[in-house]
């Protein structure tokens, strides 16, 4: 219960990939506190991390909680290219992005993981007011995606 580690995805042919697992603890409060952060600032980086964490620990969560047997990973290739959470076999792939609004350039990652998987559902969770399309990914609203995943629509 201290937290999870999260492989590496690597069932794709086109690109070379990094296989090394990510470690997310249980509670983003312990890596508050294991850190000394106090005061995180919406534009930080460790705003960012924290995000990230959040995320990913409620993806975490709604899959225990709805009994699902997805897994989930992370995508990251030698090259640079990197999505955060991956459920499945690359049926849905998403990116956190903690800027007030997404970018085209926040896409790349995702953009690059379409072209070896063309039917993947690709999202964006970012701090963006509201929801819309970019470059064929959805950008959602952290509190839309959180409304979303608990209703099944996501996952």
């Amino acid at each position: 219960m201290l937290g999870y580690l999260i492989p590496g995805f690597s069932a794709t042919s086109k690109r070379k990939t990094i296989a090394a697992p990510k470690f997310y603890f249980f509670d983003v409060g312990i890596v508050n506190y294991l850190l000394k952060r106090k005061n995180i600032e919406q534009d930080s980086e460790v705003f960012g991390r924290a995000f990230e964490q959040l995320l990913m620990q409620e993806i975490i969560a709604y899959l225990g909680y709805s009994l699902s047997d997805e897994k989930i990973s992370y995508w990251r290739t030698t090259s640079g290219y990197e999505v955060d959470c991956i459920v499945g076999q690359g049926r849905v792939a998403i990116e956190f992005k903690s800027s007030n609004e997404v970018k085209s350039r926040h896409t790349k990652g995702l953009k690059a993981f379409q072209e070896d998987f063309p039917h993947t559902k690709a999202i964006i969770v970012s701090m963006d007011k509201y929801r819309r399309a970019l470059n064929d990914i959805e950008i959602m609203p952290a509190n839309d995606f959180f409304a979303d995943l608990w209703n099944g629509k996501i996952i």
